[in-house]
């Protein structure tokens, strides 16, 4: 009885198999249903839960010799609670609301250890131009690529949309710790982020975002030293290399 009412937790009919493939898409379950391992079976190699909105993937344990696992479009803040996952090679979590990517990318080297593909893209924490188009540009996502790429394992090759180059890993090889970043949320009320690298670790791009021509002040437009009045000299032009060319008649 208790494992019939385990395989009733969820919408049956909206589970579709195929061999060791399953999809339940679309059914705003907050988890994963207990039953679903019971349904699907435990050698299932592929699984799609997308737009649903999971905020917790615990219910993967049971699941141990999955390959593909695709969670796009939910509402994951974090991988806390994703386990070990020895056989995943691909791991979709695009449109999530995921803030720190850098603990997400450390969870997943730490779970998925032979991880092939990834994708982050949508997450309030992935510098993606189609995400935060006014707080971030190519280089916050380019370094963000490089700091993925020092962080996954080796046998990663595709990331987000774009396959890896040889020179993208040897530069994340050489300089991708570099390339962490920290988020600051902007004083607006919704979840733009702006990615900069750390303080303590030097990176040109930091010093471009940094830089700025004019003097370092904490005066106000208000506490400004100008005056007004009459200038006592008059100046002729008579010394002006460009008064050569001009005659009485144009002045």
């Amino acid at each position: 009885m208790a494992a019939e009412r385990q395989q009733q937790d969820f919408n049956r009919s909206a589970l579709t198999i195929d061999g060791e493939r399953a999809w339940y898409t679309g059914q705003r379950a907050h988890k994963i249903p207990n039953g679903l391992v019971h349904v699907v079976g435990c050698d299932c190699i592929s699984l799609d839960l997308s737009y649903n909105e999971l905020t917790s993937v615990t219910a993967l344990k049971d699941f141990s010799k999955l390959e593909e696992l695709i969670l796009d479009n939910n509402r994951l803040r974090d991988l806390k609670t994703l386990p070990s996952m020895p056989s995943l090679t691909t791991l979709s979590l695009n449109n999530n609301k995921i803030t720190n990517i850098d603990d997400a990318l450390e969870k997943i080297r730490d779970c998925c250890p032979i991880i092939g593909y990834v994708s982050l893209l949508g997450n309030p924490g992935c510098p993606d131009q189609l995400t935060n188009p006014n707080s971030t540009d190519e280089n916050d996502y380019e370094r963000y690529r490089l700091y993925a790429i020092y962080t996954l394992p080796s046998t990663l090759r595709f990331l987000d949309s774009r396959v890896i180059t040889l020179k993208e890993r040897n530069d994340g090889k050489n300089r991708g710790r570099y390339s962490k970043t920290i988020k600051a949320f902007t004083n607006q009320t919704n979840d733009n982020l702006i990615s900069l690298p750390l303080p303590n670790e030097f990176d040109d791009a930091y010093f471009n975002i940094r830089y700025t021509p004019l003097p370092i002040t904490n005066r106000t437009p208000q506490d400004h030293r100008g005056a007004f009045g009459k200038c006592k000299y008059r100046y002729s032009g008579k010394n002006s290399e460009g008064n050569r060319f001009i005659f009485n008649k144009d002045l």
